[in-house]
C-alpha cells in the first residue's frame, strides 16, 4: 500500500508539472522537452554502458525525435495542444489501465523472459483504457475520427516502448533506469511508452491523418 502511494502522488506531480509545461508552450515548453530528452541520453548511455558507439548513437536519436515529434505537434496548428494532450492521455491512460487491470486480473505472463510483471490482461487493460480516454478526448476535442482508430494502435506501441526498455535493463542487469522519481525509477521507465506514440503521432500529423 505504501509503494502504491507513494508511486500515485509522484505520478500526480508529474502529471500536473507536465500539463504545466504543455498549457504554457512556447520556451517553457521547448526548455521542458529539451532537459528531459537529456535525461534520456544520460539514462540510456548508463545502461547501454559497453554496448558500442552504435548503441549511443542510438541513444541520441531515441531521446531527440520524441522532443522534435512533441515540439512540432504543439506548435504545428490551432489543435496542437488537444493533440499533444492525447498524446499524453494515451500513453498514461495506457500505463495506468495496464498497471490495475495487471494487478487485479494478470495471470498470463506477457513476456516473462523480459518482464515478468507483465500480463496478457494487462495488455489489453491498457489498450482499453486508451481506446476510451483516447477516444473520448479526440471526439470531445474535435480532433477527428481517425483518432478513434490510433489510440489503441499507439496504446500497442507504447507497451511495445515499455517492453524494449524492459529488455534494456535485463540485459545491463539494472532495475531502473534511474532513482530520480520515488516509485517510479528513472526518467526512462516513466517515458519509454511515450516515445512511440510522440513520434508515430506526429507522422501521422505530417501525413495528413489528423
Amino acid at each position: 500500500m505504501k509503494e502504491l502511494l507513494v508511486r500515485t502522488l509522484t505520478g500526480v506531480v508529474l502529471i500536473a508539472a507536465a500539463l504545466l509545461a504543455v498549457i504554457q508552450g512556447g520556451n517553457v515548453f521547448a526548455y521542458a522537452v529539451a532537459a528531459i530528452a537529456t535525461v534520456m541520453f544520460y539514462e540510456w548511455t548508463r545502461i547501454a554502458r559497453g554496448w558500442g558507439a552504435a548503441w549511443y548513437v542510438g541513444g541520441f536519436v531515441y531521446a531527440v525525435l520524441p522532443a522534435l515529434a512533441l515540439l512540432w505537434v504543439r506548435e504545428r496548428d490551432a489543435h496542437g495542444l488537444e493533440l499533444l494532450l492525447w498524446i499524453f492521455l494515451v500513453t498514461w491512460s495506457t500505463d495506468i489501465g495496464a498497471y490495475f487491470v495487471g494487478r487485479a486480473m494478470g495471470r498470463r505472463k506477457l513476456a516473462p523472459s523480459i518482464s515478468p510483471g507483465k500480463t496478457v490482461e494487462g495488455l489489453f487493460g491498457g489498450l482499453a483504457a486508451a481506446t476510451l480516454v483516447g477516444g473520448g478526448w479526440a471526439l470531445a476535442m474535435g480532433l477527428g475520427h481517425p483518432l478513434l482508430i490510433l489510440a489503441p494502435l499507439f496504446a500497442l506501441t507504447a507497451q511495445a516502448g515499455d517492453l524494449f526498455e524492459s529488455w534494456m535493463k535485463r540485459r545491463a542487469g539494472v532495475k531502473d533506469s534511474g532513482n530520480w522519481l520515488p516509485g517510479h525509477g528513472g526518467i526512462l521507465d516513466r517515458l519509454d511508452g511515450l516515445v512511440p506514440v510522440a513520434v508515430l503521432t506526429a507522422l501521422a500529423q505530417l501525413s495528413g491523418v489528423t
